[in-house]
């Protein structure tokens, strides 16, 4: 039995090994190979030491380099899902050599990191509604975007494998044709144009991909999360860099979101760090007073006191329970409740003997 618990053991070190690779892209087993390289792309411009300036970005960085290397290879992926890493090392004939981070991160980007006058693509601007409470609390709210990405299988080249890219004879693979016009009689002017052969490429297709119909992108559905900041500010925009229509033409632009508070009519509202609420009460209430509690939008109990009459259109000021202040969170504005008095069509019993007591109270005391 003892070999059964050695193999056991095997097995679990095993499972262990294989989710650490996972770990460090963020994502989960049964991930796909798409969102694999979409994890390495937005993993590895964060940590891009060019970028990140925080002295463990650099080791943070081989290591996604290396996942993505590893979980991007079918056959690498299956082995190691299957042996760990140690079984990936048996498979590779005990070789650690693997392939430079910074090449890697160069061929798939298409020549590295994006400097300044790198061609960007369109940034994509929307407007997003949350629920003021997510803004009051803080909260983690996911979405989808839809949008195209590099073709998986040719990488952005259009064709269904290297060897089916040609240099185009037409102009020799420099994009454009030398054109001889006569203009008088021995006289000749020398143009340039682009090539119509190849469309100014350079390059002939011979075979298209067929995941992607020559198309070099593929539809795909991004998954992200929005961190709601409390007392994020209306309007405030949230920027994922780099996550924009991808084209092997540009270096992909940003999304950005513009985040607001939904109004909901007959709710809660809000200016900045005041909060505004609408409060209705009863004829006994407005001449007697009342004590009640308002639900604020996290749940907590606010008290509400009004000792004597009330008059329509009210606003009371509650310091201290209005939007926490984005830059100082332990800080908060104030909260401003406007009365509603509403007319009975009659008085119940229950409001005639509060009303009638009150007022013979009164009386009492103007007869003393």
């Amino acid at each position: 039995m003892a070999w059964a618990y050695t193999l056991a053991l095997l097995f679990f070190s095993a499972l262990a090994a294989a989710k650490d690779l996972y770990k460090i892209l963020d994502i989960h087993p049964s991930a796909s190979k798409t969102d694999v390289r979409h994890a390495y792309k937005k993993l590895s411009r964060k940590y891009h030491p060019d970028k990140n300036q925080d002295p463990a970005a650099k080791d943070k960085f081989v290591d996604i380099a290396y996942a993505y290397e590893v979980l991007s290879d079918e056959e690498k992926r299956q082995v190691y899902d299957r042996h760990g890493e140690e079984g990936l090392k048996a498979h590779e004939g005990g070789q650690t050599q693997h392939a430079n981070p910074f090449d890697m991160f160069s061929n798939f980007f298409g020549g590295g990191y994006a400097s300044p006058q790198t061609r960007r693509g369109p940034t994509s601007l929307t407007e997003f509604e949350v629920e003021l409470s997510d803004i009051y609390k803080g909260a983690s709210i996911d979405f989808m975007i839809k949008k195209r990405i590099l073709c998986d299988h040719c990488r952005g080249s259009g064709a269904a494998s290297d060897k089916d890219i040609h240099t185009c004879s037409g102009c020799g693979g420099s994009g454009v044709k030398l054109v001889k016009q006569q203009i008088f009689p021995g006289m000749f002017a020398q143009s340039q144009t682009t090539c119509n052969e190849c469309g100014g490429r350079g390059k002939i297709i011979h075979k298209k991909c067929p995941h992607c119909d020559g198309m070099k992108v593929v539809d795909y559905t991004a998954h992200y999360t929005l961190e709601v900041i409390p007392g994020m500010p209306e309007g405030h925009e949230v920027v994922f860099e780099g996550e924009g229509d991808e084209s092997p033409d540009w270096e992909a632009g940003d999304v950005i979101l513009r985040v607001r508070s939904r109004r909901d009519k007959g709710s809660w509202r809000r200016k900045e760090s005041s909060l505004y609420w609408r409060e209705t009460i009863g004829i006994d209430e407005a001449l007697l007073g009342f004590d009640r509690n308002l639900t604020h939008l996290d749940g907590h109990e606010v008290r509400l006191i009004r000792k004597g009459p009330t008059q329509p259109g009210f606003v009371q000021k509650i310091e201290g329970e209005g939007m926490p202040l984005f830059e100082n969170r332990n800080l908060h504005g104030d909260l401003f409740v406007e009365y509603n008095v509403v007319l009975p069509i009659q008085l119940s019993p229950q409001q005639r003997r509060k009303l009638s007591e009150a007022f013979q109270t009164e009386s009492n005391h103007d007869e003393l």
